[in-house]
């Protein structure tokens, strides 16, 4: 049932600062394992929910935090249009869940993150004021974008309580392929193809093929399907790689997720792979040390997470450096100096 509860969180996190007692902000906890354990009460976004406004010819809609993804998405459904950065539910996702981790699926190279689309959100501080921030039209504007800036900010700055977002209409047509092809070759084809106007929305190699997703028009796919040959198969693959369902991740063994610039080049690791985004994102199960993987991955420019297999004394995201570590402790001071939410969820300083 649709229910604007935001004075109540307002009245909790009021209460919160005057008591000084941290939180640990919930939506359908479908993210639970990622970051660090907070230790503070919690307080569930999940019965502030219903979209508030949808204009299918403006491409815009706007919801309360705690609506369900799934709930958006069938809404957009229904008039042809989806979330452009095809983020996961790893099962019952809020929608403001879906902002504070800013995770983005296969599409990300392609459409854009979940930052892009950000284009508005309300948010309580950490002096219990409900600020309006941004809009609900793509303009520039001078000065922080602070809505984006809470994109993927796990909660630490803040608790939101509604966002409107930019949508795209559904692609004509989609189509799959599967290109029996080693992943050296894979990223060699992939950098060849990126200068190439090919309706590629999907690209990844599961360690025994290259997939690869066409969207678009029907002249455009059925073209390029053509000439990039492969086998055509079931569209669910990307719907799997998206949820880490795929058998690849499967098991216990540590999970790393690792971003890199687009290069043909891989980190010389123990383990199994599992390249996404035309290269510029890997799957790692591994069990070589944080400090292995972090040092082979920094030379590369990149950076990695822990997905699975940290301990509470590790550092699940990667170290930021001192500098970058200081701003943003003055971004957290700045929005929430008593540190009530989410402490210690990114970093142990935060």
């Amino acid at each position: 049932m649709d229910a604007d509860r935001s004075q109540m969180l307002q009245d909790r996190v009021r209460a919160a600062r005057a008591d000084d007692t941290p939180l640990a902000i919930r939506g359908g906890n479908s993210k639970h394992f990622l970051g660090r354990t907070v230790d503070g009460v919690a307080l569930d976004t999940r019965e502030h929910r219903g979209i508030v406004s949808y204009e299918p010819s403006e491409l815009v809609l706007t919801a309360r935090a705690g609506t369900p993804l799934a709930e958006v998405e069938a809404a957009l459904t229904k008039r042809g249009q989806m979330l452009p950065s095809e983020p996961p539910h790893f099962g019952a996702a809020t929608f403001g869940g879906m902002v504070a981790a800013g995770l983005s699926g296969p599409r990300r190279p392609w459409s854009g993150s979940v930052r892009d689309f950000v284009l508005g959100c309300r948010l309580i501080d950490g002096q219990a004021r409900h600020l309006r921030l941004g809009g609900e039209v793509m303009k520039n504007v001078a000065g922080y974008d602070v809505s984006r800036l809470l994109t993927g900010s796990y909660g630490t700055l803040g608790l939101i309580t509604e966002i409107s977002m930019k949508v795209l209409p559904v692609p004509l047509h989609r189509r799959t392929l599967r290109i029996v092809i080693d992943a050296a070759e894979a990223l060699r084809r992939l950098a060849d193809w990126a200068s190439q106007p090919l309706p590629i929305s999907g690209a990844c190699h599961d360690g025994n093929a290259l997939m690869l997703r066409l969207e678009g028009g029907h002249g455009s796919v059925d073209a390029s399907s053509s000439r990039l040959g492969g086998e055509i198969v079931d569209d669910a693959f990307w719907t799997q790689l998206r949820e880490l369902q795929l058998p690849f991740f499967a098991g216990d063994a540590p999970l790393w997720r690792i971003a890199l610039p687009m290069t043909r080049q891989l980190p010389a690791l123990p383990g199994e792979v599992l390249i996404d985004w035309a290269g510029a994102q890997l799957w790692l199960r591994s069990e070589d040390s944080a400090a292995a993987i972090r040092n082979a991955v920094t030379e590369l420019g990149g950076h990695a997470e822990c997905w699975r297999g940290a301990t509470a004394a590790d550092t699940p995201f990667h170290p930021l450096p001192p500098a970058l570590l200081a701003l943003h402790r003055r971004i957290k001071q700045q929005f929430d100096p008593q540190g009530l939410f989410n402490p210690g969820r990114l970093y142990a300083e935060l």
